[in-house]
């Protein structure tokens, strides 16, 4: 925990919170909390879109008067607190946030105690043997939203059976994204109630940062903009030197007099402790770099336009970053990761193109593709080179916001289904 606080501070604020300890976090008692967990930013933000739709069909769903929102890294809290300061006041239900506590018994006891959470909704993959043996004792309904397993996630299951296959097996209730989810998740022992869809495609893009992007793309209109999206390490570098490999073919291009354009490469890495780092690599290749830090006010001025890179180094902003971007390249995909989510860039008209591993959102990725939306590359340059021929088509972009609207209504479909549950448990 010290070493991680280093390079993220947030990370080692609230200690006592992660052994179960510290203040009670709302004061009234009349009303027990739903629990809710969201470990990082993309499961934070499916989490907030429950938490909106219960506020604005209290009626329907019932009063749920108090959340509990933990987190389990320093980015999903952040993103918690901002959503929080930015809707809170008008949700009409009280949001708290604490960290998630240490999978051990003690620590996940005194939590239970503290807070005498109703229910406890784990978001995407956040099954903690510990945490499910401790509410199954103390008969705490545990769902299991948004739910999906890899397939690799399901060999790990099967080969430490003994630990996992108990602990998916005290779920109260799990809503699966897929059927291919709903499969693997029953084959390690959970009971799957309903095949939901996923949560993520409801998430409608915020208009004052769609806007916020679009005013970055006309600033830069003579360098369309090509963005590396949550970008992990290593891949950086690779598309650092297909840029780089660009901006050669282009001097040669002015050279002998033919019409060409160079695209501006936006670099947004998925850790933000990774910032730093990132910039030097961008300046050690020699290519001018403008951080999104830095610009003075919300638009990028004339040291940003002139630069070859420029650096998406803030929280919160993605929606801005794909509205301004032309085409996408879908960071952990080009290394064996999974890949990152793609369903915020698509809904914000901009096209993907992915590598190889995308297990992480396996189903999404391939209706996409089929959908023509996003396309799958074998390496760094098969990549860039289809960004290239993505640069210019509007038909895409358009295709890409028409394929995530014809795939919304998980949303109201979980919160029915969770509400209904926690009803009838009580």
């Amino acid at each position: 925990m010290r070493q991680r606080a280093v390079q993220e501070p947030l990370y080692g604020q609230g200690i006592e919170e992660r052994f179960g300890q510290g203040k009670r976090l709302f004061e009234s008692t009349d009303t027990r909390p739903i629990w809710i967990h969201a470990v990082s930013l993309g499961e934070t933000r499916a989490a907030t879109q429950l938490i909106a739709e219960l506020s604005i069909n209290a009626m329907t769903y019932g009063q749920y008067g108090q959340i509990l929102l933990t987190h389990g890294t320093a980015t999903g809290r952040a993103a918690g607190a901002q959503w929080i300061a930015s809707h809170g006041a008008g949700l009409g239900l009280q949001v708290a946030q604490s960290w998630q506590p240490w999978d051990d018994t003690g620590s996940v006891q005194r939590f239970l105690a503290l807070h005498q959470p109703q229910a406890l909704w784990l978001m995407e993959t956040e099954v903690w043997p510990n945490l499910l043996a401790c509410c199954k004792a103390a008969n705490l309904p545990v769902s299991l939203v948004n739910a999906r397993m890899s397939e690799k996630t399901q060999a790990q299951s099967q080969r430490l059976a003994w630990l996992a296959h108990p602990a998916y097996a005290a779920l109260h209730q799990v809503l699966a994204q897929t059927d291919a989810d709903a499969q693997r998740l029953q084959a390690v022992g959970a009971r799957v109630q309903a095949v939901t869809g996923n949560i993520k495609f409801d998430a409608a893009p915020r208009p004052e940062l769609v806007q916020l992007g679009h005013a970055w793309a006309s600033a830069s209109a003579n360098r369309p903009l090509v963005m590396l999206a949550s970008s992990r390490e290593g891949e950086e570098l690779l598309f650092l030197k297909e840029y780089c490999q660009a901006v050669i073919v282009f001097i040669e291009s002015v050279a002998i007099k033919r019409n060409a354009s160079l695209a501006r490469l936006l670099i947004v890495p998925r850790h933000p402790q990774r910032f730093d780092d990132v910039a030097a690599v961008v300046t050690s290749m020699g290519l001018s770099l403008s951080r999104r830090s830095e610009w003075v006010g919300s638009v990028p001025g004339d040291t940003a336009l002139e630069a070859d890179v420029w650096l998406g180094d803030s929280l919160g902003e993605m929606t801005a970053y794909a509205s301004a971007a032309r085409v996408a390249l879908l960071g952990g995909s080009f290394a064996p990761l999974g890949g990152q989510n793609l369903i915020e860039l698509l809904a914000c008209g901009c096209p993907v193109v992915m590598g190889q591993h995308t297990f992480n959102f396996a189903e999404a990725a391939e209706r996409a593709e089929a959908a023509g939306v996003a396309l799958r590359a074998t390496d760094s340059a098969t990549a860039w080179s289809l960004a290239m021929q993505l640069m210019d088509s509007a038909d895409r972009r358009h295709g890409a916001t028409q394929f995530v609207a014809a795939n919304t209504g998980a949303l109201s479909r979980s919160v029915k289904a969770l509400t209904h549950s926690t009803q009838i448990s009580h």
